[in-house]
């Protein structure tokens, strides 16, 4: 396969969906980003419309085409292969065609969570026993009492809408609906599948659910994908949809990874601890591990990984870019300017006046599990100015992204260094360092960041056609910035920290009586 072949490559991500022609090797040709929109209802129901990606996907499918061709020649016949990325932990149910029978559960709909605490909650840490061992023993993970998650997400469909229940032939993460829209044959790979915790994970090659899992979950098999394995080839693109895009019909679809998986690629890091920090929307920090690995009390645990022998660390904060985007929406009027507002971050000095911004906006899932949290600005003043308010926020994302850290060393038994930055948080030169003096480390931040998770599929493309072996991997990524942490900042960022973690111990009995605590009317 000649490594100049394209890749057409889709990044599914929460708020924005990315289409890009990228060759096997990891180079961008061109790309389009387009907005979704989330529709927000009671009782924690968080949907989009699956559809409505389909159709976004083949606009900006064409419109690449038609780009690339006209600047570098690039065209159709060039593409031999379709992959896809994004969010993981929604539902999407379709029937036996693909086409969605109801709304996408999204990785954040809690409808399900009476359901999911039938099946998994107890006195544990917030779990059964029996239920936390039988899960973490044979996953690594365990589903969430939440019910923001795809047994949540499943038990709510079976139980309280049976109607898109009666309908759907399969209920299928987002990647692997893409794929199945491009192919018409479902499948799911036990990366895809990783947060619905339904596969027995000590053995990650073994492509089949575990029946024990699925009947304590109380789901119906029936309605789960078949598996194949992480990085192969589903099948050939559907020729209708070949046609109608523009595409060879010789092109191929490879299975569909959460973002984390295409970050790992993306960025680079391949081999056993080589690490990676993601800033977007969210945030996490992984590796690949040689073994399976829980750690309950730090809410880290390992998933199935790019090959069959080995696994990725998993964890992830619930708000990191976002809370740019909210104090922009906040502070300002109109539309958030991202350039505009780093450059004001920057008017204020390290530390920002000793403001501290807690981040949990959404929520925290790691290092610690609280759903309830919610964030604040702390030793604010009346000297306290809009630059400072903006710099905590960013150094605020840092100090949680350090927490992160910390405890990914102890999972990965050893120190974290370098990192290497991804993801659209990190085109800011100012918040990279920011990170890289908070966190005290050594960090290198991969060129064109916002497109880690394009380049992460046609990567993994180019691993399945051949094109490129895993040794190669590394040096195809390549790295604008590396950043050192600046010594004359580590006193004031280390006491802050400190300070950091300390608020959310002396703040989560808070964060759960108001959670608890019922509005007053009138």
């Amino acid at each position: 396969m000649a490594a100049d072949g394209l890749v057409l490559a889709v990044d599914l991500g929460s708020s924005v969906v990315k289409v890009g022609l990228v060759t096997l090797t990891g180079r961008v040709v061109a790309w389009t980003a387009e907005p979704l929109h989330t529709d927000r209802g009671s009782g924690g129901r968080v949907t989009q419309d699956a559809g409505e990606w389909w159709r976004t996907v083949g606009d900006s499918a064409r419109r690449c085409l038609a780009d690339s061709g006209a600047d570098s020649g690039a065209d159709g016949g060039h593409v031999v292969a379709v992959c896809v990325t994004g969010q993981w932990a929604s539902t999407v149910p379709v029937g036996a065609d693909g086409v969605p029978v109801g709304p996408c559960l999204m990785w954040s709909d809690t409808e399900g969570a009476d359901r999911s605490r039938r099946v998994v909650a107890g006195h544990l840490q917030g779990y059964r026993a029996t239920a936390l061992a039988t899960w973490v023993r044979r996953t690594a993970g365990v589903p969430s009492t939440s019910g923001a998650d795809p047994v949540g997400h499943m038990l709510h469909l079976t139980h309280d809408e049976p109607d898109v229940a009666a309908a759907a032939r399969w209920y299928l993460e987002p990647v692997d609906y893409l794929a199945m829209r491009f192919t018409g044959v479902a499948a799911a790979t036990p990366a895809s599948m990783t947060a619905a915790w339904l596969t027995d994970n000590r053995h990650p090659g073994h492509l089949a659910y575990d029946p024990v899992l699925v009947g304590r979950a109380g789901l119906d098999p029936d309605k789960l994908p078949p598996l194949v394995a992480t990085g192969s080839v589903v099948a050939p693109l559907r020729p209708d949809v070949a046609a109608d895009l523009g595409i060879s019909p010789a092109a191929v679809v490879v299975t569909g990874v959460p973002d984390l998986h295409a970050a790992a690629l993306g960025s680079g890091c391949v081999r056993d601890h080589e690490a990676h920090l993601s800033l977007g929307t969210t945030a996490w920090v992984s590796c690949p591990l040689p073994g399976k690995h829980t750690d309950l009390l730090r809410q880290m645990a390992t998933v199935p990984g790019l090959r069959s022998d080995g696994y990725l660390l998993g964890n992830n904060q619930e708000s990191a870019g976002r809370c740019l985007e909210w104090v922009a929406r906040v502070l300002g009027d109109g539309p958030p300017a991202y350039d505009e507002l780093t450059a004001l971050a920057a008017t204020s000095p390290p530390g920002a006046g000793d403001v501290l911004f807690t981040p949990w906006l959404a929520g925290e899932r790691s290092p610690v599990d609280d759903r309830a949290a919610r964030g604040g600005f702390h030793h604010v003043s009346l000297e306290t100015s809009r630059a400072d308010l903006v710099r905590a926020v960013l150094e605020g994302v840092a100090f949680n992204a350090r927490w992160l850290l910390e405890a990914a060393d102890h999972s990965a038994g050893q120190r974290l260094e370098p990192l290497r930055l991804v993801g659209g948080g990190t085109r800011s030169l100012l918040w990279c360092q920011v990170l890289a003096d908070v966190c005290g480390r050594r960090m290198e931040r991969v060129a064109e960041p916002l497109l880690t998770g394009l380049r992460g599929v046609a990567l993994l493309s180019g691993l399945a056609l051949g094109a490129v072996g895993w040794e190669d991997v590394r040096a195809l990524v390549p790295v604008d910035v590396d950043l050192e942490p600046d010594p004359r900042h580590r006193t004031t960022y280390d006491t802050l920290f400190s300070e950091f973690t300390g608020l959310y111990r002396s703040q989560w009995r808070m964060f759960a009586r108001l959670d608890r605590a019922v509005p007053a009317s009138g």
